[in-house]
């Protein structure tokens, strides 16, 4: 560990900097850092560092990402009728590997719902929106991995709660806006309504920073359960009340720990 997680873990624990003032500290962080000093730590010798590139890692983890677009796509192209299905399971499936890696467990509640509100948006409104939900997947990779990058980078250079959660507010609403264009792009390459796949398609871009990030699920399963409902205006009303939580949620410095 090192005083960044567990400024982190105080913070995950409801320690604010009005907290760390009782005990002579200017903020989380320097109490973390006093911790950090107080515990001992066994001087074992170094070993000698195995290099692991990122490189290709980074190329693996979008080729994954292009899969679910390249497939459903792919197999509307060619009018297959299993092109629907194919693009509902591989959306969800899409969802459920970063909620994996981060908690390490079986697709959960939020999954179910997840896979439940894109497969009755294909049916409702066709094919095409599934493919467009699909083809969205990587440049969701791409900006929740920017975001997550960038949020990291600004807790390394933060030295209060508050100054932590002032940059990364914007860093959010800019990655939103971003996913939202490319949804736009590719709802149009779909041929799908936009009004129609782009909220829905925020609202799982949402609900995968959220999954990684560690976020309560509770929020996150009420949304999609909202989207259920055959209403026009539902799903919006889902990703908007998901955004706002996830400002919320992602503004905290415990959200970008190291796992």
């Amino acid at each position: 560990m090192d005083p960044l997680e567990i400024a982190a873990g105080l913070e995950a624990h409801g320690i604010t900097d009005r907290t760390a003032a009782r005990f002579r500290h200017r903020d989380v962080f320097s109490l973390a850092e006093e911790l950090y000093a107080r515990s001992p730590r066994e001087q074992v010798p170094a070993a000698a560092p195995t290099p692991v590139p990122a490189g290709p890692s980074a190329f693996r983890g979008f080729g994954c990402a292009l899969l679910p677009g390249a497939l459903a796509f792919g197999a509307a192209a060619a009018g297959q009728a299993w092109a629907g299905p194919a693009a509902v399971a591989a959306t969800v499936a899409a969802l459920v590997w970063p909620g994996r890696a981060a908690g390490g467990r079986l697709p959960s509640l939020a999954h179910l719902l997840a896979a439940a509100a894109v497969g009755w948006a294909a049916y409702r409104h066709g094919t095409p929106l599934a493919v467009g939900l699909a083809l969205a997947v990587a440049p969701g990779h791409l900006v929740a991995t920017a975001f997550a990058a960038g949020a990291r980078a600004r807790l390394d250079g933060s030295r209060a709660l508050e100054d932590f959660a002032d940059r990364t507010r914007p860093l959010l609403i800019a990655a939103v806006a971003v996913f939202t264009g490319a949804a736009a792009g590719a709802a149009a390459l779909a041929g799908t309504p936009l009004p129609v796949a782009v909220p829905f398609a925020l609202l799982l871009f949402l609900t995968r920073l959220l999954l990684r990030h560690g976020a309560h699920r509770g929020p996150v399963c009420a949304a999609l359960a909202l989207a259920l409902i055959p209403v026009p205006a539902a799903v919006l009303a889902a990703a908007a009340g998901l955004l706002v939580h996830a400002v919320l949620a992602l503004s905290r410095a415990s959200a970008h720990a190291r796992p």
